[in-house]
């Protein structure tokens, strides 16, 4: 939630349509992602599926009382708050408009003992109290896929070292004793050796600090719809998540062990692409950041496709001549000038990614989007 900023009031809803968006404004508000609202109401004892509330969310219906009353609570709004919420929707399940006591009937509003418009519209969002609920899921698990990194490759032949003159030969005679050149000779050996394993050294060290290890040399790859693992520009470090972590967060993970989730890019045209993210356990999502960007340091993090308070798609901008990499951008962050970056420390596995302003350098904001076979 932005510091200062006070929580929507459900009172200026005047019927359900906008009583839907004053809970919209209130996930907003709260900052928080549907499954950090589901943990949250786990905590406190509700019930609160994911699916549930996206259903919720996309509908133009007042939620049954249980559901909003375990929302409510899990977007950080007290009891006296709480009531208020209640309230309106009480007036709207049971007359279909809502009008505060000061202000008199609305207009339109049914007076009679009959059956208002509201009592269908409450009654009807039982379809949705299971965790299966609606198209926006991101419930139902996938199968893993199988590993695709290559083993290390073999140890290179070991270095052969020139024999001693003054060793016998098998089977021949002793070798006579070594004279002034042949002392010359091994001199210039060892010094030729001892030269060798200094720039075998260098050599280990260079391929170390770019974090290829034992792995080939990594080329860049440039965006194309498909299956993709988002490797960080600098480190042997790709884009994953905590497995068994609820709140999304997308961290910096070794390249090997980032197959939780599993990425692809969907290109959605005029240069924008969305990162959609399928989950062993939560299934199908999207990379995104919450609160339409207006945090400045707002989580890079997955979560359920079509959250219309997210931002879902990114412009790849490539960067340096020639390319050194591609920067994810939101697209149209209310915060202008963000470039997704990690944060912390950058050479660290399990580093976080947030939206923070593009640096000059792009430090931490470069990445390549290798083909995943």
């Amino acid at each position: 939630m932005m510091p200062g900023e006070r929580a929507p009031d459900p009172r200026v809803a005047r019927n359900a349509a906008e009583f839907v968006a004053c809970l919209q404004a209130l996930k907003d508000w709260s900052g928080l992602t549907y499954r950090e609202l589901s943990a949250r109401a786990e905590a406190r004892g509700d019930v609160l599926p994911r699916s549930t509330v996206a259903n919720m969310l996309s509908r133009a219906t007042v939620p049954r009382e249980e559901l909003l009353i375990s929302f409510v609570r899990a977007c950080g709004i007290g009891p006296d708050e709480l009531e208020e919420w209640q309230a309106v929707r009480k007036e709207l399940a049971v007359r279909g408009v809502y009008a505060p006591a000061d202000e008199g009937p609305a207009e339109g509003a049914d007076s009679g003992d009959g059956a208002s418009p509201g009592d269908g519209a409450d009654s009807g969002d039982g379809a949705d109290s299971g965790e299966g609920a609606g198209g926006g899921s991101y419930e139902g698990p996938v199968g893993n896929a199988s590993p695709d990194d290559d083993p290390d490759p073999a140890v290179g032949p070991s270095v052969v070292w020139p024999g001693d003159p003054a060793e016998p030969t098998v089977g021949g005679p002793a070798a006579p004793p070594p004279g002034p050149r042949s002392r010359i000779r091994r001199a210039l050996v060892a010094t030729v050796a001892v030269a060798g394993l200094v720039l075998a050294g260098f050599s280990v060290v260079a391929v170390l600090r770019d974090g290829h290890g034992a792995h080939p040399p990594r080329t860049l790859t440039a965006p194309a719809a498909g299956d993709v693992r988002i490797r960080v520009i600098g480190a042997d470090l790709c884009l994953g998540e905590r497995r068994g972590s609820r709140t999304g967060q997308i961290h910096q993970v070794p390249c090997a062990d980032a197959k939780v989730p599993l990425y692809s890019l969907a290109d959605r045209g005029e240069g924008r692409w969305r990162i959609v993210s399928d989950h062993p356990d939560y299934g199908p999502g999207c990379s995104g950041i919450p609160a339409g960007g207006r945090i400045p340091d707002a989580a890079y993090e997955d979560s359920e496709c079509g959250d219309p308070s997210r931002i879902e798609e990114f412009l790849l901008e490539p960067y340096g001549t020639p390319v050194e990499g591609y920067r994810i951008v939101p697209a149209g962050s209310a915060t202008s000038g963000s470039c997704v970056t990690v944060v912390g420390d950058r050479s660290a596995a399990w580093a976080r990614l947030a939206q923070a302003p593009c640096a000059s350098d792009a430090d931490g904001q470069l990445f390549s989007f290798d083909r995943r076979n």
